[in-house]
């Protein structure tokens, strides 16, 4: 593998660990996390908005590794599918820690997130602020 690779996955991997990290916390010290969202938003108590930003996050730094210019719609789509794919696996684990379930709304939220990056990253003035990031394959 050549350097450019590395330079390109290497967000995506120090984020796919963070979560990693994020799903080895017990239940309990889990819960402490992001409660502001349920407080000033009480009809979306069963949202989990953890999930959502960090795949959200997630979305956008596959994004970068994949897209070498204007993203198209497949790599958006792909974009999503690795990021489902992703969370589905972040469920699995999570079945072998104390405190902690699996639950498919996680997931759910997990699409969602990476869908509204994905989103985003099509309006156009987004878009713009997007292109200026190095997309050239010979970093």
């Amino acid at each position: 593998m050549n350097r450019q690779f590395w330079i390109r996955w290497t967000p995506a991997i120090i984020w796919m660990a963070v979560i990693f990290y994020s799903s080895s916390r017990t239940g309990s010290s889990m819960n402490k996390l992001l409660p502001f969202f349920q407080k000033f938003i009480p009809s979306m108590q069963s949202f989990d908005w953890g999930h959502f930003i960090a795949y959200f996050i997630l979305a956008l730094t596959y994004l970068w590794a994949l897209d070498d210019g204007r993203p198209s719609w497949k790599i958006k789509a792909a974009v999503i599918g690795l990021c489902v794919l992703y969370g589905a696996t972040d469920e699995f684990h999570q079945l072998f820690v104390d405190g902690r379930q699996s639950d498919w709304k996680d997931i759910r939220n997990d699409g969602i997130g990476a869908a509204i990056a994905m989103l985003l990253i099509s309006i156009k003035p987004v878009y713009r602020q997007y292109a200026k990031l190095p997309h050239s394959k010979k970093c």
